[in-house]
């Protein structure tokens, strides 16, 4: 900066400057006056700027490498000082006045007390390269010499460095600053707007050599909007006429005064290149306003010289806008994020549509959240149009109907209404269906046609857990929740039941009664007819039985007939469950009339010939069986094998029968089977299912022996699975009572405890054994051989894990039994062999007879030897027997041998094997009814002595897991038969378990 005299030797007046001294000094410690008197005598103080109330000195001062600025003002007085000392006056302020005062005694210029040669002077001098902005910083000597000042200013300052007489100030440090270390010679058009305010502080600035005034102020263009062709509308920036030269980038000449250019043009191109014009096209109307306009106004003067553009709206804000359609049970949706309720103008992809003569100002903040909220919680895109049908438009309708509540504060259109579904019945020529019909939206509701909505679509929904329904011929209604709550199982059963027809069997009408109460209409006429049912079979009239019976029945035997009479004549199926020995045969026989077809196992075949031809030999049976088989129909009873029923079944279910029996029905329980399916197909008026172990492991088992009885009474498997068989599955005690209350009109359950008082007591025990040492290491080796494999098996997908699983289950199962069943292994005993054999001598010694059973042949033959060694008389039953009866027959006589060895399979089931009062199970069993119907043989009516069944079991070992496993399938059977709640079949961890 330039340090010559006051601009004016007549700005220090005496009195003036004499007045400014006196009230500094009055305030001045004596310290700080004492250092300002010696920094004036040192003459270190020079004149500045000079106005009439203001003047400007320069004061070097020890401790600051530049100068400092002391600024007088002489209304006050008051001053400044940039050395931001504590005191105030300071020093330097002090030095100031003393050195000005003294001046103006002498009458002489400030600068007249310093050297008498001339001080050298910093220019800065401008210039273009590349149209870039160039700074040269030239120190000019007293004698004209002229020096480039290469070197940092504050670097030479540090070291003491700076040319002799030139003091440099604040504001060559600051324009030093701007330019950067070392100084560059290029500026950047970004710091042009601060290196001309630094240079506005009394710098000597040149441009191409001459001299230059420098202002901060910015120069900008100007901009019109005015009307455009096709309703358009055409925006033009002109330069400011006061422009008369581009210099550089960012920098224009205006007359002898330089200045920068506006934020809006930071290149000397653009505005060489004005005036410059855009075309708006009517769609482009909204982003003129709300954008281009507003951004340019916060810049620049914008002048509109058109009536047209669109008036902005600012409180409107963006939402989303739903387009819903239907098409059937089809929901087509658009949505589209519009401004304002009604929509003042649409977005479209980033541009803004009006709709109108109205703008509103994008807010992009608010659009952003809005999509979020549409992608997230809806997973749609504004402008993409979604089909969805049947469940899924359910749902997405539900969840549409929340979304609009939540962000738009209520529903638009018809799309929605609030108006109540109310269910009712309604009959047509023995069809049945539930309609749910919208309340009328006046309260006479004359001439309206109620609005209906499907009863099934209303189930799913209520299924799904949605609250809202479509509406035959558009729109949607909320679901009657707490009504569907109370009653809605009730009309899923009823669909469920349904044929293709919309008509029920008879089994299933029995369901509409709780139905029609809960929808206040009348109950169906068949209903009263069928009233004893729901008494528990207390009011079921008593049955007259047939002539030519040949026996006395027992009190529950009559009350069985009873019941089996009752629904044959009201030709309703029914599931006799009675336990083993309680003459389910003989109260069947009681009820035969007509054509009747009974199907068992081929085991049991003849046993059925000679029980009718025991009871009533008036009957006229055969047997459809053999190669060349034929139906006998002048017979009363034909009986035949499942295998013949599963090959026959396309020509016996053209066959009419007025009543179908299958004895051990559980050989349908797979109701995928061939077996199954076969047995579904019969024609019969009256259908009965005997077994006493209808459920064994699922309860899907209950559903196929119930479809046979009453085909339709709990709807398809699906069904069943989803109302029933998952939520027992999982704990529910109330679907579980729902089971029982449905089929409990065509089930009957009795056990021989509650029925057969006289019945000989039964006790169960468990005999442990212990492997000795080569056994036990024979075990621990299939074991560990075979679980690592297995574990990884049953991870993978598919069933082959299981299958693993249970073969490895069966290796170790037959080395808890008998060594040599392992293959490779050989042993001449076992220890559960001898403790068998030990505990038959004891019983034949006794005077008992024993049934000894196993699911291996294989291991009945290793029993035989050890027999014969202890002397112990025996005979044997299985597969391979050919004359069963005889062996039966044998056993059973007083001097028939005291032991028969019978296979699970072959003796399980159909035989009275009274003689004996000992059973011996030797391999548990996974399901615990095939052991109940092996001791059954010796625990049934005509036993005399109270019978033992003992279960062998080998102590640490699969078979002890295995009897509690078998406790777990026990309460499957008692969810449908019985009280309990739970059930559950065996599962990867249970196998695993086993394994262990």
């Amino acid at each position: 900066m330039a340090t010559g005299g006051l601009g004016a030797a007549s700005y220090l007046r005496v009195d003036v400057m004499q007045a400014v001294l006196e009230a500094i000094r009055k305030v001045c410690l004596p310290g700080v006056w004492s250092q300002g008197v010696k920094l004036a005598r040192e003459a270190a103080v020079s004149g500045g700027p000079a106005t009439p109330d203001e003047l400007t000195f320069r004061v070097r001062a020890p401790g600051h490498a530049i100068a400092l600025t002391v600024t007088l003002y002489v209304e006050g007085p008051e001053w400044t000082c940039d050395c931001d000392g504590k005191a105030d006056p300071c020093a330097h302020v002090a030095a100031a006045a003393i050195a000005a005062a003294q001046a103006a005694e002498r009458g002489e210029s400030l600068a007249s007390a310093a050297p008498t040669s001339k001080p050298p002077r910093l220019v800065y001098r401008l210039g273009a390269k590349d149209r870039l902005l160039t700074v040269a910083r030239v120190l000019v000597h007293g004698d004209g010499r002229e020096e480039r000042l290469a070197e940092s200013i504050a670097s030479s300052v540090a070291r003491g460095r700076t040319p002799d007489g030139w003091t440099p100030a604040h504001e060559d440090l600051h324009v030093e600053r701007i330019l950067g270390t070392p100084a560059r010679e290029v500026v950047q058009p970004g710091r042009i707007r601060d290196l001309f305010a630094a240079f506005a502080n009394d710098a000597e600035v040149t441009l191409d050599g001459a001299a230059v005034r420098v202002s901060a102020e910015t120069v900008l263009p100007h901009a019109r909007v005015e009307d455009g062709p096709a309703e358009g509308f055409i925006l033009r920036l002109d330069r400011d006429a006061a422009i008369s030269a581009v210099v550089a980038k960012g920098v224009v000449r205006c007359g002898d005064e330089l200045h920068p250019i506006g934020e809006a043009s930071t290149t000397g191109e653009l505005l060489e290149r004005l005036p410059l014009e855009r075309t708006f096209g009517p769609s482009e109307a909204a982003d003129l306003v709300t954008t281009v306009l507003p951004e340019l106004e916060r810049k620049i003067e914008v002048h509109i010289a058109t009536t047209r553009l669109p008036r902005p709206v600012a409180d409107a804000r963006p939402r989303i806008e739903m387009d819903l359609s239907h098409q059937g049970h089809t929901l087509s949706v658009l949505p589209t994020l519009v401004y304002g309720d009604p929509p003042v103008a649409r977005v479209v992809g980033d541009t803004l549509v009006t709709l109108g003569d109205s703008v509103p100002t994008r807010r992009p903040g608010e659009e952003r959240e809005v999509l979020r909220q549409l992608r997230d919680e809806l997973n749609l895109v504004p402008g993409r149009r979604v089909d969805l049908d049947g469940t899924e438009a359910i749902r997405f309708a539900a969840k549409l109907r929340q979304w609009q509540k939540r962000h738009l504060g209520a529903t638009h259109g018809d799309t929605f209404t609030e108006r109540p579904l109310h269910a009712r019945m309604v009959v047509e020529d023995g069809a049945y269906d539930v309609v749910f019909e919208l309340e009328p939206e006046h309260s006479d509701g004359d001439g309206e046609t109620p609005r209906r909505a499907e009863a099934a679509g209303v189930m799913r929904a209520w299924r799904d857990g949605l609250d809202v329904v479509p509406l035959e011929g558009g729109g949607w209604a909320p679901l009657p929740a707490d009504w569907l709550a109370r009653h809605g199982h009730l009309v899923a059963d009823l669909l469920a039941a349904r044929g293709a027809d919309k008509k029920l069997g008879p089994a299933a009408v029995l369901s509409l009664g709780p139905l029609c109460d809960a929808l206040e209409a009348p109950r169906p006429p068949e209903l009263a007819r069928l009233a004893p049912l729901f008494g528990q079979f207390d009011g079921i009239p008593p049955a007259s039985l047939p002539e030519g019976l040949h026996a006395s029945l027992r009190h529950y035997q009559q009350q069985g007939v009873d019941w089996l009479a009752f629904l044959r004549d009201a030709e309703l199926g029914a599931v006799l469950a009675d336990d083993m020995g309680l003459g389910k045969t003989l109260q069947t026989i009681c009820v035969l009339r007509g054509r009747v077809l009974v199907v068992c196992p081929k085991s049991v075949v003849y046993n059925w010939v000679d029980e009718i031809n025991r009871f009533r030999p008036g009957l006229r049976t055969a047997i459809y069986e053999g190669p060349r088989r034929q139906i006998d129909r002048a017979a009363d009873v034909t009986l035949m094998t499942y295998a013949v029923l599963r090959m026959d079944s396309d020509l016996l279910a053209k066959e009419d029968w007025d009543i179908v029996v299958l004895d051990e029905g559980q050989a349908i329980k797979n109701l995928d089977s061939q077996t199954a399916r076969a047995a579904f197909e019969l024609q019969g008026k009256f259908r009965l299912l005997l077994s006493g172990t209808p459920v064994e492991n699922r309860l899907e088992e209950l559903w196929s022996a119930m479809h046979f009885a009453n085909p339709g009474l709990l709807g398809g498997v699906s069904h069943f699975q989803e109302r029933y068989a998952n939520p027992i599955a999982n704990g529910n005690p109330e679907a579980a009572a729902r089971l029982r209350a449905k089929i409990r009109p065509f089930v009957l359950r009795r056990t021989k405890g509650e029925v057969l008082t006289e019945l000989p007591s039964r006790t169960d025990t468990v005999l442990h054994v212990e492997l000795d040492e080569a056994e036990r290491s024979v075990y621990d080796a299939v074991r560990v051989a075979t679980r690592k494999s297995v574990a990884e098996k049953l991870a993978q997908p598919g069933g082959g894990g299981v299958l693993a699983a249970l073969e490895a289950l069966l290796r170790l199962r037959q080395a808890a039994c008998h060594a040599s069943l392992v293959p490779g292994q050989h042993a001449e005993t076992s220890s559960k062999v001898e403790r068998l054999v030990e505990a038959l001598e004891d019983a034949v010694a006794e005077g008992h007879k024993a049934l000894v059973f196993s699911q291996w042949t294989s291991l009945l033959d290793r029993i035989e030897p050890h027999l014969g060694t202890a002397g112990i008389r025996f005979t044997r039953l299985d597969g391979s027997t050919r004359d069963r009866a005889a062996v039966v027959n044998e056993f059973q006589g007083a001097e028939g041998p005291p032991v028969l060895l019978v296979s699970l399979k072959a003796g399980g089931t159909g035989l009275n094997l009274t003689a004996a009062d000992h059973v011996f199970l030797l391999d548990p069993w996974w399901n615990p009814a095939v052991e109940e119907q092996a001791a059954d043989r010796a625990h049934r009516f005509g036993q005399q002595r109270p019978v033992m069944v003992y279960r062998m079991v080998t102590k640490d070992t699969v078979e002890e897991r295995i009897l509690a496993l078998q406790e777990k399938k026990r309460r499957v059977a008692d969810v449908a038969l019985g009280e309990a709640n739970q059930a559950g079949g065996i599962t990867r961890e249970e196998l695993l378990a086993l394994l262990d």
